[in-house]
């Protein structure tokens, strides 16, 4: 057994900024998450804005930052060890924030959203941690195989058409696999699961099986608030724009997926995504790309 890694490794592994890039100073990223969200909040937006705000953090590999999101939403006193919001409120808040974890997988990969997902663990009240769901809802099984394959073809018809068949062939040409891991991805993992559908007001509590469960229109907002941040993948983020201004024909649209999924809401979305991003990366010396 390999208990220990070579030092000539060991001296490898070091090189090439193999760390996280550094977070803001508190202050700095609360004054960022705190006009976002006030312009949020007077569009009737603040779920849409948890979500871009979460994938977008994360995009940027800012770990601490996005355990920081978890206490902006639940303080006042953002230094306060004291949570203000009730323990339901703050449940549902943490578990919206995971879910934007999961769903990144997706788009961004593993590493990153583990990363942020311990630093979301670190950040978060012992009571909140406690009462998140333990059993996982997407387990494959004989019996809901199907169904996760059907809600997955679903979601990508609803994103792509009208070129969804020509999409899926081509991208199943360059691997035959590849185009069936994305369906089942999209089918276990972006669709909404069935139940109900959470907002940022709602609450949440230990026995809730729909803890985090996002809407149609939010698992657009997950796609186009990576894609944004990961930079230089156009395509797949013009995909999910597009995917994200379909959602408007969903039926029974809350109020507030409808006006994301609106024009004005849609570029709301892209705007808000620069401007957190672009205060963290000023704030720790990144490279400001160009934007809208």
């Amino acid at each position: 057994m390999v208990k220990h890694l070579p030092p000539s490794v060991k001296q490898l592994l070091t090189l090439h900024n193999p760390h996280p890039l550094p977070s803001p100073p508190v202050h700095k990223l609360n004054q960022v998450l705190s006009k976002t969200f006030l312009d949020a909040k007077q569009r009737n937006a603040e779920t849409g804005w948890l979500v871009l705000a979460a994938c977008t953090l994360l995009t940027a590999n800012r770990p601490p930052s996005f355990g920081q999101l978890y206490r902006f939403t639940t303080r006042s006193n953002f230094d306060s060890n004291t949570r203000d919001s009730t323990f339901p409120d703050a449940l549902n808040k943490a578990a919206l924030i995971r879910e934007s974890a999961l769903k990144s997988t997706i788009f961004v990969g593993v590493p990153r959203v583990i990363l942020s997902l311990a630093a979301l663990n670190e950040a978060m009240d012992d009571d909140v941690k406690t009462a998140l769901r333990k059993t996982s809802r997407r387990t494959a099984t004989p019996e809901n195989i199907e169904s996760t394959l059907v809600r997955g073809r679903a979601l990508w018809d609803s994103i792509y058409a009208p070129h969804a068949d020509k999409l899926h062939d081509k991208l199943g040409s360059y691997h035959p696999d590849f185009i069936s891991f994305i369906i089942q991805s999209y089918g276990a993992v972006l669709a909404p699961l069935p139940g109900r559908t959470k907002s940022f007001s709602d609450a949440s509590s230990v026995d809730d099986p729909d803890q985090g469960n996002f809407s149609r229109a939010l698992g657009s907002i997950v796609g186009i608030a990576c894609l944004r941040a990961e930079d230089r993948v156009v395509p797949q983020l013009t995909s999910h724009v597009f995917g994200l201004l379909k959602a408007r024909y969903v039926e029974n649209q809350s109020e507030e997926d409808a006006w994301l999924s609106s024009d004005e809401g849609t570029e709301w979305v892209i705007r808000t995504v620069d401007e957190i991003l672009d205060g963290v990366r000023e704030e720790t010396g990144g490279q400001i790309g160009a934007r809208l």
